[in-house]
């Protein structure tokens, strides 16, 4: 008894935190420490990306990892446990133990991907867990497979290519694999496995002890039958266009398919399952309308490159973009009845007398649109410095929720992938969001006379229920004309 009081003192346990505005769930994205090592307070262990975007766990005490309760690329619940920390600094495995019990490392830690040598039972020494008989199961989460009733929750993740084969015959499951009739015995990292690749469990050949299916198992059910030809993987349909963002979108992070497969899928998840309800959800509550403009900014790329080697500019992003930005905040001073929001609850139309300037950033998990908080007060060396910041966090992945929270309008280029414009969907909450297209060349009546002059195509697409035409023409083409003749930024600002 007094051994067990010691080590329910010793060890603390660090829970999966709400790290942003009432998200229920994280998924772990990668692990900066293991068993073993020395923590400090303060110090990050782990990435986690929620709905929103992807953030750093810093651990609130000091002492040395004794258990990693979930593998990188899992999905925890708020308030789950997620790591466990010896703040003893030694090694709980010389704590002494009540004896004819089970030692506590009898749970197996990351490293052993399949769980082939797990022991049958586990003897938790956290307080309040008791002494289990058999394994643990954990409670199944919405759209995940249940686990299993094999000790498996402590497995290490494999990367998984989420590629779907075509469906392969397999030899009929060992025998024992279910021995009750039920369902196959595997580890939910394993299921998950076999529901990316499309392989019925139920088909597979267990190879671990009792009949649990491994890794191995799965992938050798789901690659191609060895007489089978190799191919080329056919084409599908074309690539899909890429979509309205400020920065370049990188590639998807998927394998090259399986050899004769027909169909990869992706899971969709964290920022970039947030956003695709998102954008459904706006598209079928704001009336959208969207109006189009074409203007010359041969002078505003005159100014651009007069600005880079201004001193007042120095070290600093300038780029057209940071123009376009600023002519649409005077636009919206000049009408600022376009920067509102709509109370459904209330009915009411919310007048900003501020301006949180959204721009839509490509990143590896999806779109984010990070704001610039009262960018409408900014000076133009400081929303340069504004916009440098906010572009180079969402590339790396680095955006907080906050930066995504309470913004009022949205610019997003689609220029960048040589589209000439589009009909952006607004921003949830939003009230307008401007579109830029691809600035080239092009013959334009210039003094009255054909001449090539660099020309793009805005689109402003906007709440119909705040803004009505009439104000979504007037905010268009106040930008357009500060675009076309960049000092009125001066007179009209």
């Amino acid at each position: 008894m007094t051994t067990m009081t010691q080590q329910s003192t010793r060890f603390r346990e660090f829970k999966m935190p709400d790290v942003g505005e009432g998200l229920t769930e994280a998924e772990i994205l990668k692990w900066y420490v293991q068993p073993g090592d020395t923590v400090e307070d303060g110090q990050v262990v782990c990435e986690v990306e929620t709905a929103k975007a992807a953030v750093e766990l810093p651990i609130p005490f000091d002492g040395v990892v004794r258990e990693l309760r979930f593998p990188e690329n899992t999905t925890v619940d708020v308030g789950q446990v997620i790591i466990t920390v010896d703040t003893g600094g030694g090694d709980a495995d010389e704590e002494p133990e009540p004896a004819g019990e089970p030692r506590a490392d009898a749970v197996p830690l990351p490293g052993n991907e399949d769980g082939e040598d797990a022991p049958k039972v586990r003897t938790p020494v956290l307080v309040g867990y008791g002494v289990a008989e058999s394994s643990t199961k954990r409670r199944p989460r919405k759209g995940a497979a249940p686990a299993g009733t094999v000790n498996g929750t402590q497995a290490v993740a494999v990367s998984v290519t989420p590629t779907e084969a075509e469906p392969q015959a397999a030899p009929e499951p060992q025998a024992g694999a279910a021995a009750d009739g039920g369902r196959p015995l595997a580890k939910p990292p394993v299921r998950k496995l076999a529901k990316d690749l499309g392989v019925d469990l139920a088909r597979v050949v267990a190879s671990g002890p009792d009949g649990v299916i491994t890794r191995a198992d799965v992938h050798a059910a789901a690659a191609p039958a060895p007489s089978a030809p190799e191919s080329a993987p056919r084409a599908g349909t074309a690539p899909e266009a890429p979509e309205p963002y400020e920065t370049p979108r990188p590639p998807a992070e998927a394998s090259a398919p399986v050899a004769g497969a027909r169909e990869t899928r992706v899971p969709v998840k964290g920022v970039r399952k947030a956003t695709a309800q998102a954008m459904v959800g706006s598209a079928f509550t704001a009336p959208h309308v969207t109006e189009f403009v074409t203007v010359d900014v041969t002078r505003t790329l005159k100014l651009v490159e007069e600005l880079k080697s201004d001193k007042d500019m120095a070290g600093l992003r300038v780029n057209p973009l940071l123009l376009i930005a600023k002519a649409l905040l005077v636009a919206i001073r000049r009408n600022p009845e376009v920067n509102a929001a709509w109370d459904e609850a209330n009915q009411e139309i919310v007048r900003k007398h501020y301006v949180n300037l959204g721009i839509a950033a490509a990143t590896p998990r999806g779109l984010l649109v990070p704001n610039i908080k009262d960018a409408d007060a900014m000076t133009l060396p400081q929303l340069s410095a504004a916009l440098g910041e906010l572009v180079s966090t969402a590339r790396e992945g680095r955006t907080s929720p906050a930066a995504m929270q309470g913004g009022t309008v949205t610019i997003t280029n689609v220029g960048v992938f040589g589209v000439d414009t589009g009909t952006p969907i607004l921003n949830p909450g939003e009230s307008a969001i401007l579109a830029v297209g691809a600035i080239k060349p092009q013959p334009w009546v210039h003094k009255g006379k054909v001449k090539p002059r660099q020309v793009t195509t805005l689109a402003l697409s906007f709440d119909h229920r705040l803004v009505d035409g009439e104000l979504g023409s007037k905010v268009l083409a106040d930008v357009a004309a500060i675009l076309e003749r960049p000092k009125r930024l001066i007179t009209w600002g």
